[in-house]
Parts: C-alpha cells; structure tokens; sequence
C-alpha cells in the first residue's frame, strides 16, 4: 500500500490516498477510472481527496478493476468500524502485510501474529467486562492478519520475547499449554526464528514498550511501537535506528534459536499441571 504514514489520515483520506495511487500506478486518469466503476469523475476526485465516504460496492469494484484481491474492501470496512486505534490499523493495512522482513519485540505476550485464537481471547478479555461481540471482532481480526505466514512468499519473521511471557498466565493452563505447543510448531518454519531474553537480561531498554520494525521492497523501513495503551507508527530515521539499536542489544542478551526453544519447552511442562 501507499507509503504515507502521516498518523492525521483518517480512514476515510487513507481510503482515497490509495486508490490515487493505484490509479496512478495503472495509468488510469479519473475520468477512465470512473468509467469502469460505473461512477462521475467527480466523485472520484472527491473520494480520493477524502471528501466522500467510498460505498462498498463501489469499494469491491475498485478491488475487481485493479485485482487488489480485497484490500479496497478492507479499506473501506474500517472507515464504518476501525479496527482499534488509527495508527494500528494503519500498520496493519499499510506496512505488515507489505512487509519482507518483521522483526519484533514484546516483554509482555506473545507477539500478536504467534498468537492462538484462545491466547488472543484471554488478552482482549483481560478481565474486563468488554462486551464479547467487541472481544470477538478482536480476535477474528488477529487470526486474519496471521494469513501472512502462509501465503506463498511469507515474510522473514526474527521475534525476541522476555523469558517471563512464556510462564506468565493468560486464560487458562491449557490456554498456556496450546499456546506454547504452538509457538514450538510455528518455529519450525524456514521464515519463523523465535528468541527467547532471559529473566536476568542486563538490558533494560526493552522493558519500556514492546515495537515492530518493518523492512519493504518499496518504502523506508518503519517501526510500530506500544507502550501502556499508547502507540505510533513511524519511519523517521533517528526514532527507527533508536529501535534498531534497542533490538541488537536484547537480541545480544537472547539465547540461540535452538536453546530458546528448549525453553519453551521447559516452560510449557510448567502448564502440565
């Protein structure tokens, strides 16, 4: 998707920033493209300036004229109901899916794209009363971003975790136990390297959010990065070499893919029990 990470795009502007661009890059002017969807010129112009909200058949047509598969759809689902906040759902529409290599961080959970569909429950729930149409939404959301794994070219996936998260309780033991049976399986992809940071790491940087770093083909690298509810996507160079240095000091501290995995065997015994 487009390249623009302005974090003022609305659903709606970030709707017709892409359809500009995909136009563009067919070599269609908006009288041409409007001819094919059936609509004015007008109302092109308009919904590529985020002036009018795009309708979803309108939506489906644009994804049948460019072959987009069903990414003006998506586009067009999160203008009446995003899902989560902004930034996020501009790091799931515009960089994760284009991504060729994801490297990521987390001292709390398991990284959302490693995560079962029960894990995912037991975070969205977190003991509040959330209402469970809202929990299920949630959920379904983060089992389809994990289509990325297998899709016939699947990014380079590199995960650091905190040695706790694999002994922290979410939901239940068998929720542990399916969880962590999982991420041993997930492991034995070609794509897929899981590192595990001691208890005792001496580097502390990491314990202040957890992040993403997200190399493209076709755009500057960009980071996702969350801290106590609060987040931003970015790819201004110095905040993205702050992260890369934070990433190459906890994976310093990390045990080998091989010896992590050995720990995630020994804790998931823990939730035999």
């Amino acid at each position: 998707m487009g390249n623009d990470l302005d974090p003022r795009l609305s659903p709606v502007q970030r709707f017709g920033r892409e359809l500009a661009r995909v136009r563009k890059e067919a070599g269609l002017s908006q009288v041409r493209l409007a001819a094919h969807l059936g609509v004015s010129a007008s109302l092109v112009g308009h919904i590529e300036i985020g002036d009018r909200n795009p309708r979803a058949d309108l939506a489906a047509r644009c994804d049948t004229v460019f072959k987009t598969g069903d990414l003006f759809s998506h586009l067009c689902r999160n203008i009446a109901s995003p899902s989560g906040p902004l930034w996020f759902v501009r790091w799931l529409d515009e960089i994760e899916p284009r991504a060729r290599v994801l490297r990521s961080w987390d001292p709390l959970l398991i990284p959302g794209l490693l995560q079962t569909e029960e894990y995912a429950r037991a975070v969205f729930d977190g003991g509040r009363a959330a209402p469970e149409e809202e929990i299920e939404e949630k959920v379904l959301a983060r089992m389809q971003r994990k289509k990325i794994l297998d899709r016939e070219k699947p990014p380079q996936i590199w995960v650091l975790i905190d040695e706790w998260v694999l002994r922290r309780p979410l939901g239940n033991a068998k929720v542990m136990r399916e969880q962590l049976d999982y991420l041993m399986d997930i492991t034995d992809r070609r794509h897929v390297t899981v590192q595990v940071v001691p208890f005792d790491s001496p580097c502390t940087d990491g314990l202040l959010s957890s992040f993403t770093i997200a190399e493209l083909s076709d755009a500057p690298t960009a980071v996702s990065i969350e801290s106590a509810g609060k987040g931003e996507v970015s790819s201004e160079h110095d905040l993205v070499s702050d992260i890369w240095g934070q990433y190459d000091r906890l994976r310093a501290q990390a045990y080998r893919p091989n010896d992590s995995l050995a720990k995630i065997r020994e804790a998931r015994a823990q939730w035999n029990h």
